[in-house]
């Protein structure tokens, strides 16, 4: 049973920061969010690490918006709802493809300088991707230069008030309503944050599985948190794995940008054979669960441990011009990618589900928003389009700064609140031992190929765990790892339920698509358990 809140406080005894909003995650949809709400609120911004740690920072392949005359927002519509197999929201698809072309000039206005070729911005296509719509920055490293635009415009803004190094452990709710939020900085101490709106933009939660692309701060710490507040979790069994990571002894699992593919670039297996045409008619440029599971399968196939991503067919120029970070950091273990084939195989990169919220950001509990990878708005379906991450950021961070300049203020006091379940110890020292543990387990329990069984003996020892609770923890590595394990748990029990392969979600034993049974979500709620919900599709 995970108990309402992570630690027993009282809010009387603790100092206390008011503003009108508090966003946690410094991300793109964290900071983007607060330039646009700080038009005309305070904002206090949350920050676990540094300000420019987030996973926007390690984004390669760009952003995907219609600006070229030869796209439109109806093609985009398209690609997206047929990588997200099924499962997408139309209503929340039409808002990202009609209005992301506005956040994309937005971000330009912030002095994010992408690529251009001659006096256009530079397009590239990536994987289902129909036209070029990806507008990238020095190559691969879009999410750097947007990060680094955005923060240093929120750096010198009179109503950004940025606090790093803060980890935000809880969610203080009243009523049902969120009025805030319970931060402890790098000294121990803990300060209630009192807001009238609380914005989640933490990220994803990478860090579940022992391989991912994501950097060590992606541990579902929002998710975690807005499921202990009561929001309701929606479609996190679906996890999407990038395919193409590099699998080097002595290297990280450093992400090979989609973009690789998109210019051209094919994967073989440890013979030499190329063999993406034994699974789908759009070879190496497939959907990404395809392109992973294929991967696995040619990967157990061969008795090896990688497959490889072959671009030595294009030019020294194209390879250095494109992809510099990439080629720099091969280099760096000894691999070129001009004249080397590149070890890879898949890595967790991105969660579909997430937090779930509603059109303009809203979760299921008052005064508290969410947006960017923490968020399940319903745009990625099952399977999250390339590139459509950071769009999402940017439009549904600028529709909740719309929703919060509406909000009346709290003007309440809330220093008579306070929980406790009577912990008693602390948790172990071997903490860090533990999170490996649930790392590998994750991997081959509910990785990339999942069934009953495996799904099975993960949530009985996720249970065994679950007396971690019940111990006062009082460091941040400890929340981190009661934050995983809940997400471990929900991820778990919603691909127990969902019995059918769709997307990000694949059971070996039941292999195909149920669209007369499983077109629909699940929702889990700590107050009202598994919940499904329906949509409303017409194709």
């Amino acid at each position: 049973m995970v108990p309402r809140y992570l630690i027993d406080f009282s809010l009387g005894d603790m100092d206390k920061l008011e503003t009108a909003v508090c966003i946690v995650g410094s991300g793109i949809a964290g900071l983007y969010t607060a330039l646009q709400i700080a038009e005309e609120k305070e904002v206090i911004l949350i920050c676990k690490e540094g300000l420019s740690e987030s996973n926007t920072n390690y984004a390669q392949g760009g952003i995907a918006a219609v600006i070229n005359k030869k796209d439109s927002p109806a093609l985009h519509r398209q690609d997206t709802l047929i990588a997200g197999a099924g499962l997408c929201s139309h209503e929340a698809v039409e808002v990202l493809v009609n209005e992301g072309p506005e956040g994309v000039y937005e971000l330009i206005r912030y002095g994010t300088q992408f690529d251009k070729e001659g006096d256009k911005y530079a397009l590239t296509q990536e994987g289902a991707h129909s036209r070029r719509r990806i507008l990238h920055a020095r190559g691969d490293s879009t999410g750097a230069e947007i990060v680094r635009a955005l923060s240093e415009q929120a750096k010198t803004h009179e109503r950004i008030h940025i606090l790093e190094y803060h980890f935000a452990i809880d969610l203080v709710t009243d009523e049902g309503e969120c009025v805030g939020i319970i931060v402890e900085n790098s000294y121990g101490d803990k300060t209630f944050i009192q807001a009238d709106a609380t914005i989640l933009a933490t990220g994803g939660a990478g860090q579940l599985y022992r391989y991912t692309t994501n950097p060590p701060v992606a541990t579902g710490d929002g998710i975690a948190m807005a499921y202990r507040a009561g929001a309701q979790i929606k479609d996190v069994e679906f996890i999407q794995f990038h395919p193409t990571s590099l699998c080097y002894p002595g290297a990280p699992r450093f992400l090979i940008s989609e973009a690789v593919r998109g210019e051209g670039a094919v994967l073989r297996n440890i013979n030499g054979e190329r063999f993406m045409e034994k699974y789908h008619p759009q070879l190496e440029l497939a959907p990404r669960d395809i392109v992973a599971r294929a991967i696995v399968s040619e990967i157990e196939a061969t008795e090896s441990t990688f497959v490889y991503l072959d671009i030595t067919h294009e030019s020294e120029e194209l390879i250095k011009h494109r992809f510099p970070t990439i080629y720099q950091v091969c280099l760096k273990y000894g691999l070129n990618m001009i004249t080397d084939w590149i070890p890879v195989a898949p890595a967790a990169h991105y969660m579909m589900g997430g937090v779930k919220t509603g059109l303009w950001g809203e979760t299921t509990v008052p005064r508290l928003f969410a947006c960017g990878e923490v968020s399940c708005t319903g745009v990625h379906g099952a399977n999250r389009l390339a590139s459509n991450s950071l769009s999402e950021a940017v439009v549904f961070g600028a529709r909740i700064s719309k929703k919060v300049k509406e909000l009346e203020p709290l003007n309440k006091d809330f220093s008579h609140l306070s929980f406790s379940i009577m912990r008693s110890g602390k948790p172990d020292e071997h903490i860090l031992e533990k999170r490996l543990k649930l790392q590998k387990m994750m991997v081959r329990q509910v990785g990339l190929k999942r069934d009953e069984k495996r799904l099975q003996k993960a949530r009985k020892e996720m249970e065994r765990q679950v007396k971690q609770f019940s111990l006062q923890p009082s460091h941040p590595a400890e929340y981190e790892f009661l934050n995983l394990l809940t997400c471990a748990m929900l991820t778990t029990n919603a691909a127990l339920l969902r019995e059918e392969s769709r997307g990000g979600h694949y059971r070996e034993d039941f292999p195909n698509r149920d669209d007369v049974i499983w077109r629909k979500h699940i929702l889990q709620s700590i107050h009202e358990g598994v919940l499904e919900e329906r949509g409303t599709y017409d194709d």
